[in-house]
């Protein structure tokens, strides 16, 4: 009885561990996703006021607008 008692305490403790390394792993990836989310979120908002700017321009513009404001919103790689 007592060595049934044992192995079962050993394999506790087994998956125990691998739970915790588990739950580490995860809250790695966690980590990871939420810095990659604060960058892309970083990058839709420096587009949307470059778009905001574009458009803002646009309307300002009448006619043939100069070649400069044209290569600023029509070129612009970001």
């Amino acid at each position: 009885m007592r060595e049934q008692l044992q192995r079962r305490l050993e394999e506790l403790k087994r998956e125990f561990n691998a739970g915790r390394a588990r739950v580490t792993e995860l809250e790695q990836q966690q980590t990871t996703l939420h810095q990659t989310l604060l960058r892309i979120s970083g990058a839709i908002q420096v587009l949307e006021e470059e778009l905001k700017t574009c458009n803002t321009q646009d309307a300002e513009l009448s006619g043939n607008p100069p070649r400069a404001a044209l290569n600023q919103c029509n070129g612009a790689r970001i």
